[in-house]
């Protein structure tokens, strides 16, 4: 019987990616996106595990489910680092007014 590819891995794959980039900037949304890729990924793994000779691509869903995880820890890291970096600037009130004056220096 020849093997084929497990169903979701791929789109998995990109999300895991894609939640790294989004992480680095956004931090939460990272977290969403590989929280998403990491359940698209359990799914395929239960079905490779109902036939593990059916399929063809496990490295490549271990890869990905890594890189999932990763960009959810760091996701939540990013996330955890900006509520404190807020915090200790005295509030979001103080943080936006920090941000409009070094948004003026740069306009002149």
């Amino acid at each position: 019987m020849e093997q084929q590819k497990l169903p979701n891995v791929t789109l998995a794959l990109v999300l895991s990616i894609l939640s790294l980039l989004c992480c680095c900037f956004m931090g939460i949304p990272g977290a969403i996106i590989a929280a998403i890729a990491f359940f698209i990924l359990r799914n395929d793994e239960k079905t490779y595990m109902a036939n593990p000779e059916l399929y063809s691509n496990y490295s490549q869903l271990k890869t990905a489910k890594t890189i999932a995880i990763i960009g959810m820890v760091v996701g939540v890291l990013y996330a955890a680092y900006v509520a404190y970096t807020i915090s200790a600037m005295g509030g979001l009130e103080a943080y936006m007014e920090e941000v409009q004056r070094i948004s003026e220096q740069w306009a002149q």
